[in-house]
């Protein structure tokens, strides 16, 4: 599935028309939440029956009619997936939380599936047929979109972010296959002090892109609670803060992706850690950078480009990759103020480096079939603790393909 973005030009009338339909959206995903609520103490609720809840909605509420029917059939998938990631998660018993759905106040966007909408034959505009007098809109970017058939496109979502209005184009289309620069094996340690160092002895410098905008993040929102509420500078300072956060939000994306893709492009089989990020950050004095220098994001990117290069792709446990010896498989402990790592047999190595020849030893050692696909979702072989299959899902909320 491809993801194409255009950032959406157009009247003040019909921004608030978007913002109209995303209000909608919003309020038929809740009253779904509300109904599975209500009525599973007596009988199950599946997706079918939410579906169809939408349709007593539109008959209903007059601005839930104004909405294209199957817009209204996408709020309720979003409170089906909600609620089926509840289920999955009691059904697993996974600790802790299980995720019960919530309402949602802060919805961004409004998604369309085959219908409510019609391209320009010739320019890169589209115009939204329902109800909500949204209308034709201009589509500003680079990609042409009219080289794909239209029965390609499954969804089109329009999105609010801080710096204006989206519009997103789901195609489904195969990846297109590139040819690799090299044919080399390697293995990623991935760390604060370094965004990676992999078996070569290569480190990657951390970027810390939020680091860098701290100040700046801080001044800006410092600035809104000088504003009374109810104003509009009060809103503008709001817009301005929002604005910083998702360009640092931006950079990460963007920086992960490209050296995701040069790591895939120049090597056959990639050796990375299964880490459980989540787990992390409850350690509150790395938290703020665990966050920022987005391991789950560069491993989603990993996974999507081994599929573009025919490249490999194994997640191995990292218990201990630390402590023992590359040379000869000695424990060695250390801390982590430790960044050396010496042994009795005379290998002495950055720590991480030392990391990173273990990672790529135990894929070679147990093997594996590592799987991916250009979808979003990917799987990947976990070596060293039973060869268990994990799935990722990739958030396609506002990706920049």
């Amino acid at each position: 599935m491809l993801v194409l973005e255009y950032k959406v030009k157009g009247k003040k009338q019909q921004y608030q028309a978007i913002d109209e339909a995303i209000r909608t959206t919003q309020f038929v995903r809740n009253k779904a939440i509300r109904y599975w609520m209500d009525a599973s103490r007596e009988a199950k609720i599946n997706r079918i029956a939410l579906n169809n809840y939408s349709t007593v909605l539109r008959k209903e509420f007059k601005f839930v009619e104004e909405l294209n029917s199957m817009a209204c059939q996408a709020a309720t998938e979003r409170a089906w997936s909600a609620i089926d990631r509840f289920y999955g998660n009691c059904k697993s018993k996974k600790p802790g939380k299980k995720g019960f759905p919530r309402f949602q106040k802060d919805n961004r966007s409004v998604e369309y599936k085959t219908s409510g909408w019609a391209l320009h034959p010739t320019k890169r505009r589209v115009t939204f047929t329902d109800k909500k007098s949204i209308g034709e809109v201009k589509l500003l970017g680079k990609w042409e979109i009219h080289t794909y058939p239209v029965k390609s496109i499954k969804r089109v979502r329009l999105v609010r972010k801080a710096d204006g209005y989206y519009c997103q184009f789901a195609i489904n289309v195969d990846a297109k296959p590139e040819q690799r620069t090299g044919d080399s094996e390697i293995g990623l340690d991935v760390g604060l002090e370094f965004f990676y160092s992999d078996s070569s002895g290569h480190h990657e410098p951390n970027p810390r892109f939020l680091r860098k905008a701290e100040k700046a993040i801080k001044h800006a929102q410092r600035a809104i609670f000088k504003k009374e509420k109810g104003r509009n500078q009060r809103r503008i300072a709001r817009q301005r803060y929002a604005k910083k956060h998702l360009r640092v939000n931006r950079q990460r994306n963007e920086h992960a992706k490209r050296i995701a893709r040069n790591v895939c492009k120049a090597n056959a089989l990639v050796v990375y850690e299964n880490l459980n990020v989540k787990g992390m950050v409850k350690n509150h004095c790395l938290a703020k950078s665990i966050n920022d220098v987005a391991w789950s994001l560069f491993r989603r990117w990993l996974e999507y480009f081994a599929v573009k290069f025919n490249t490999a792709v194994v997640a191995v446990n990292p218990k201990m990759t630390s402590q023992k010896c590359s040379d000869c498989g000695a424990i060695v402990k250390k801390s982590l103020s430790t960044r050396t790592h010496k042994c009795n047999c005379g290998c002495e190595l950055q720590r991480d480096v030392n990391a990173a020849i273990n990672i790529l030893n135990l894929a070679k050692a147990r093997g594996g079939h590592p799987q991916s696909n250009a979808t979003g979702v990917g799987t990947s072989t976990l070596v060293g603790a039973s060869l268990l299959e994990q799935v990722l899902t990739m958030n396609v909320e506002s990706p920049s393909l």
